[in-house]
């Protein structure tokens, strides 16, 4: 039996009585589902067409229901479900279609609109092998004399993030993904049990031999609890900010998915606290949330009030047990430097380390010739820059090494006596 058309445009077969080709469809729509990342099992597709044939074809909302009831058991899956959805169950117009590719085309000046949060992976696990089984072009072979070169992914690499195109950047956030982080651990004052002979735990040890009677007593041992040091974030976003931002928010990411305490703070007139939005598993929702989060993006910048803020509300919640804290900004601020300089002091009392992320550090000649530059970079232990992907990835190393010599901010306060 052919598939029908039903009222809402979406491709409704009849019941699955002769050949199967519904239930075939949602099958592979199962594992389109799969690929694209979600968690279905073989009873669930069986309970999907159970459901379908309980409901009935009724409207698309409802088998769009019927579907998603069986297969979203996530909250981050609904956003790929539902895109999947939209690319699998379309109407195939084939009428339509012939007479828009007869008919002359007028360039579509129209802005793109942005793509939801899911629609790529749903994209690439609906279409991605009908893209791979293209056959192959013949194409004449050219040779190039590499030498004395660098390949195409040290360039892309090396590559500025404001530089970058729509397709480049995408590139660079799935390369993210790809970074080998760090297990740096610090030791507690906190033990935990061990098999290693080389500490006594006397409460362990009489809590054993009480259970026994006391006729045997055998020692019990414990060793430092070591854990990783929590991870602290102050990104600004600013206009002069912004793009590089949204990039870094991509890593900070990949960072709160492998690490276990890792908090957020954007600010640029105001402070906001994203940590929750950031912990969401697909990275396009954490990051649409972290718009909406957000009321002052791309706008202007209070440094001073907005580490002020952050040293009066949140320094005595997330700074403790020595954290690392990453500050990402250019450091222009448009207000006076006193107050800056003195909550900059406090901040770099108040945790482990105090990195200092600056895109600005891109430029060869770059001197340190702006006052809140100059109000800054006393109080930090690192001075890096966080522009292309190289950078990051120096960035992940550091954070499991001890404070590097080449990124001293000491040899730019030198540059500052000069200034001076």
């Amino acid at each position: 039996m052919d598939p029908t058309s039903g009222q809402d445009g979406i491709v409704v077969p009849p019941p699955p009585v002769g050949d199967g080709r519904f239930a075939d469809n949602i099958v592979f729509f199962a594992r389109a589902l799969r690929k694209a990342g979600m968690k279905i099992g073989p009873a669930a597709i069986v309970d999907a067409i159970e459901a379908v044939e309980a409901i009935g074809m009724g409207s698309r909302e409802e088998f769009h229901a019927a579907l998603s009831s069986v297969f979203v058991k996530r909250r981050e899956d609904k956003p790929v479900f539902d895109e999947a959805f939209r690319l699998f169950w379309r109407s195939r117009d084939l009428v339509e279609k012939m007479i828009a590719m007869m008919s002359p085309r007028a360039p579509d000046t129209r802005a793109k609109e942005k793509a939801k949060p899911g629609e790529t992976r749903a994209a690439d696990a609906l279409l991605g092998e009908r893209r791979d089984n293209k056959p192959p072009r013949d194409e004449p072979d050219i040779e190039i004399d590499a030498r004395f070169t660098m390949s195409g992914n040290e360039v892309f690499r090396r590559m500025d993030f404001a530089q970058m195109s729509a397709t480049e950047i995408a590139a660079a956030k799935k390369a993210l993904t790809k970074l080998q982080l760090p297990l740096d651990k610090v030791p507690t004052r906190r033990f935990r049990p061990s098999h290693v002979h080389t500490r006594v735990d006397p409460r362990a040890t009489m809590r054993a031999a009480l259970r026994s009677g006391a006729g045997l007593i055998l020692p019990r041992y414990r060793e430092i609890r070591e854990v990783q040091p929590p991870l602290v974030v102050l990104a600004d976003i600013s206009g002069s900010m912004s793009q590089y931002t949204r990039i870094f928010l991509h890593f900070l990411h990949v960072l709160t998915e492998k690490r276990r305490r890792v908090h957020t703070f954007l600010f640029g007139t105001r402070l906001t606290n994203v940590t929750r939005q950031m912990r969401h598993k697909d990275p396009d929702q954490a990051m649409d949330e972290c718009a909406a989060a957000v009321k002052d993006w791309s706008g202007g910048t209070r440094i001073g009030e907005t580490l002020k803020e952050f040293n009066r509300l949140w320094a005595r919640r997330v700074l403790g047990q020595g954290p690392i804290v990453l500050l990402i900004t250019d450091g222009l601020e448009r207000e006076g430097t006193d107050l800056l300089a003195a909550e900059m002091d406090r901040l770099h009392r108040s945790c482990r380390r105090l990195i200092w992320l600056n895109p600005l550090l891109r430029f060869d000649g770059f001197e340190p010739r702006a006052r809140g530059v100059r109000a800054m970079l006393p109080h930090v232990d690192e001075f890096r820059p966080v522009h292309n992907l190289s950078s990051l990835s120096d960035l992940a190393e550091a954070l499991g090494a001890t404070r590097s010599t080449t990124y001293d901010p000491r040899r730019y306060l030198e540059t500052l006596k000069g200034i001076a």
